[in-house]
């Protein structure tokens, strides 16, 4: 299985992203990497990695670099030799099965659409975030690629999102909730309601709207909204979640007993943290896309990128994009 990696895309690249690679290579013995990025920039650093010098790995010369703060559309069409482009042309000419990159979001997005191409049907893929939840995961979907949504879109994520999770996780008939702010049906804007009505007739679970301080509840395995209600709840999480351990060490090293009852409770709260932990989950699968699509997180160290290339493993060994096609062709045509 051949997967693309955008090298030079994200915060701590090249050299977080390769040895991502070379993690991930010594895990997974069924893929190969083609790499690319400026060719004579990596091939200095093989000689750190080992793993990266056999003919599993292939690399392609990409001189250009997409930065985050460019014009994502402009980016992706004026710089055809970079790193990013030259990934998803690998995809789109089947030359790779997914790419990943922790780049630009918003050039990630726009290369995906005009360079990999939507699947027929589909009006806009979506960013799916596995995030952790009381009893596993739950998929907040769409968590940023489409702030301004119709009804049917939120159909479609349903279905996507739907696919992924059974393909993927193994997760029989998975229960999706929409995000509202109540659980009644009558509850919600405009969006919401038009979804809903759509939403129990649509060939998925349905399992109803799901209240934000549901989200992690494990009542659900994915909860489908518009990209900018889902930003703002991945990032409400981020900023939660950093207080809360920044409190709470302040508060365990506040006193003598405070800092025995930590060490006493100090496995409890490591695995707390690891389960809290974004480089555990990888990154977010842009679904609805021909091929597989990976963003991993922006600052990703290695393990992170490790764990994004296990994720277009996973994804490849899926069939996402065919479950995808399928799930989509079931649909009946909306008029929003």
């Amino acid at each position: 299985m051949k997967l693309a990696i955008d090298v030079f895309g994200g915060d701590n690249a090249p050299q977080a992203v390769l040895e991502g690679c070379a993690a991930a290579l010594g895990r997974y013995a069924d893929i190969e990497l083609l790499l690319f990025g400026d060719e004579p920039t990596m091939r200095a650093a093989l000689a750190q990695y080992p793993q990266l010098q056999g003919d599993r790995v292939t690399l392609h010369h990409a001189p250009q670099v997409i930065g985050c703060d460019e014009p994502p559309t402009q980016a992706v069409r004026g710089k055809k030799e970079s790193s990013l482009v030259r990934a998803l042309t690998a995809v789109r000419e089947g030359e790779a099965a997914c790419v990943v990159s922790a780049g630009s979001t918003g050039a990630l997005l726009a290369g995906a659409t005009f360079i990999v191409r939507r699947i027929q049907g589909v009006k806009r893929p979506a960013l799916g975030m596995p995030l952790p939840s009381l009893t596993g995961q739950t998929m907040l979907m769409d968590c940023g690629a489409n702030v301004d949504c119709k009804p049917s879109y939120l159909v479609q994520f349903a279905v996507m999102s739907s696919a992924y999770l059974t393909q993927v996780l193994g997760v029989q008939n998975p229960r999706i909730g929409l995000l509202n702010n109540g659980t009644e049906a009558e509850k919600g804007n405009a969006l919401t309601k038009a979804a809903y009505a759509l939403l129990k007739d649509a060939p998925v679970n349905f399992a109803g709207n799901c209240e934000a301080r549901d989200i992690l509840s494990g009542a659900f395995d994915a909860v489908i909204c518009d990209g900018f209600a889902g930003n703002v709840v991945i990032k409400n999480l981020e900023g939660l979640a950093e207080a809360i351990f920044t409190m709470l060490k302040r508060e365990l090293t506040a006193d003598v007993r405070s800092k025995l009852g930590a060490a006493l409770a100090g496995p409890a709260f490591r695995r707390l943290k690891r389960v809290m932990d974004y480089t555990e989950y990888g990154g977010a699968p842009l679904l609805g896309a021909e091929g597989g699509v990976i963003k991993a997180h922006g600052s990703s160290n290695a393990k992170a990128f490790a764990a994004a290339i296990g994720q277009a493993r996973n994804y490849a060994l899926g069939h996402v994009s065919d479950a995808i096609r399928e799930g989509i062709a079931l649909l009946p045509e909306i008029e929003d």
